[in-house]
């Protein structure tokens, strides 16, 4: 185990990219992903998910692959193509783990980037799993996949390890080296070399956990521990609102108290808050205990698109706007601020609930990308917004992007349009009410 590491990562997404040019500073790696278009875009230096700024990647980028190479080469190539990860002694999968349309556990990601690695696994060779799941999938999941594509044995002939993804997308403050990484293995010795490998680049440290599911525990838990306190935040914001109370400004005054935790109400949605709470919900089940609060949470959660529609409709009939056929301007539809992701976007939830009602939608999101809006959820959604000559009779704030920050709405508006601030970060007077 004290031989020289080359790494393959599979997966280069949001997750696997900063993961790979990270490991790229003191290793060769191969990346390795099955989407054409996304490699050719690395390998010519861009990064269309703005994770890693062209500068960035292009620092450690190579024109070969590494691991073919006599003499350690350190830096990163990325491919398609099988053979060129043939050559890797570490494998660190990064691939989605989403939920089916009855949310539950998708591990069709998994399986087949397990059947990709098994297909080029040889003796003594680590795989590493950083894809989010329950307790339990790495071993009795991908493990089974490994050992019959390979024909070999595991903690004999191969060995695995875990250590859950922890990355924060649009955060350019809290990147990957700067989070502390959870680390397992499947055996103590490959604990410790797991350890090792990701000590070695991460600047805050490692915390190695007694077993994989330990390490799979810990990571599920962080984003189902967020869900249930948004929820909670949430079900006061309904609660506030047939009060006539603003919430923010009853969550300002409580967050004096040195131990109030400053959590607040909004729309959950992307690919892990919104996702993992169901992977250790369906777990639960399985050993007989049904996870009421976990559950609630993530129900209450997925209410808000259509309680802030209703909102925003109130708001109007207030206003004796009439709602059918009204033009309603939606700011932002990726799943949080400043970040091109629209994955599991519940800005969504906003805008069809209230086209439901009659209303005409406006979509402007200068961060996302028109043809994967469309190809998504269907609507056509601008990059710059639209100048109407009637002006806008509602503008829905549901993601807080800097850009809109500074939008001066009364030109926008009519005159008795309203404003709807989601994300409660608008200054007051600009908004007729807050989330």
């Amino acid at each position: 185990m004290n031989k020289e590491h080359k790494i393959a990562v599979i997966g280069l997404g949001y997750v696997g990219l900063p993961l790979a040019r990270l490991f790229a500073t003191q290793y060769p790696v191969v990346g390795f992903d099955i989407n054409q278009k996304r490699v050719a875009d690395l390998q010519a230096g861009t990064d269309s998910t703005l994770e890693l700024d062209d500068e960035v990647l292009q620092s450690v980028l190579l024109q070969k692959n590494p691991l073919n190479e006599k003499n350690i080469i350190k830096g990163l190539f990325c491919s398609v193509d099988l053979s060129d990860i043939q050559n890797a002694n570490i494998y660190i999968v990064t691939v989605p783990t989403p939920v089916d349309k009855h949310n539950r556990p998708d591990l069709t990601p998994l399986y087949k980037s397990s059947e990709t690695v098994a297909k080029v696994l040889k003796k003594n060779d680590i795989v590493i799993y950083e894809s989010t799941v329950y307790p339990g999938v790495t071993e009795e999941e991908c493990v089974p996949v490994l050992e019959k594509i390979s024909g070999f044995k595991f903690n004999v002939d191969f060995f695995v390890g875990y250590s859950p993804e922890r990355i924060n997308p649009g955060d350019k403050e809290h990147t990957v080296e700067k989070i502390l990484k959870v680390t397992s293995g499947s055996t103590p010795e490959i604990g410790r070399v797991v350890d090792d490998l990701y000590k070695s680049v991460i600047t805050a440290g490692t915390h190695l956990a007694p077993t994989i599911k330990v390490a799979e525990a810990s990571k599920v838990i962080e984003n189902s521990q967020r869900d249930i306190n948004i929820a909670f935040m949430n079900e006061l914001a309904k609660i506030f609102s047939l009060m006539d109370i603003d919430t923010h400004d009853v969550l300002e005054a409580a967050g004096t108290k040195w131990n109030f935790l400053k959590f607040k109400p909004g729309l959950v949605g992307g690919h892990c808050i919104g996702v993992d709470p169901f992977y250790l919900a369906q777990k639960a089940q399985e050993v007989g205990y049904y996870s009421e609060l976990i559950l609630t949470a993530r129900r209450l959660n997925d209410s808000m698109g259509a309680f802030v529609a209703s909102q925003v409709v109130k708001l109007m009939i207030q206003k004796d706007i009439k709602i059918k056929d009204a033009k309603i301007l939606n700011l932002g539809i990726t799943f949080k601020e400043n970040c091109p992701d629209i994955r599991n976007s519940k800005a969504i939830d906003v805008i069809t609930n209230l086209q439901e009602y009659g209303a005409e939608l406006i979509i402007f999101d200068p961060w996302a990308d028109p043809k994967e809006v469309l190809d998504e959820y269907g609507i056509i959604c601008h990059s710059q917004i639209i100048e109407e000559q009637q002006k806008y009779d509602a503008i829905v704030l549901t993601v807080a992007h800097n850009e809109f920050l500074n939008i001066n709405f009364k030109n926008l508006l009519k005159e008795e349009g309203v404003v709807y601030d989601v994300k409660g970060v608008l200054e007051k007077n600009k908004a007729n009410k807050r989330l």
